[in-house]
């Protein structure tokens, strides 16, 4: 109970983090929006617009940092848990492997959807 608990608290402050990092790109983006509305000149509509790509280029890399370390680190705990639950019982040890390498490609899964919003925090948005 109590690691269910860690591990969604430990989900729960990755997502704040990752959508407080996200909301200053979306933002500046109507920032952005405003200025070519109310028609200003052309050098300050491009310095807005410089701003808006910076912006997005540092919250997609801060995005990716946090869920690649806590990748990392999820995965370090399973390759370890799994590396002990080997050594206490080796007659399980194809069961063992086998539900390692499934929660892995979980993890390495959810690193990729971390990094396809990156791409779409900078391309798209």
């Amino acid at each position: 109970m109590k690691n269910t608990v860690k591990i969604l608290l430990a989900v729960l402050i990755m997502s704040l983090v990752v959508f407080s990092v996200a909301a200053p790109a979306f933002a500046d983006e109507a920032a952005s929006a405003e200025a070519t509305a109310a028609e200003q000149t052309d050098d300050a509509v491009e310095v807005a617009k410089e701003k808006t790509i910076s912006t997005k280029a540092i919250a997609a890399g801060i995005c990716i940092a946090v869920v690649a370390a806590a990748g990392a680190i999820g995965m370090a705990i399973a390759i370890s848990k799994s590396s002990d639950g080997i050594a206490r019982q080796p007659e399980a040890a194809g069961n063992i492997r086998t539900s390692l390498m499934l929660g892995l490609v979980f993890i390495e899964t959810a690193i990729i959807y971390a990094l396809i919003v990156a791409i779409l925090i900078i391309f798209v948005l």
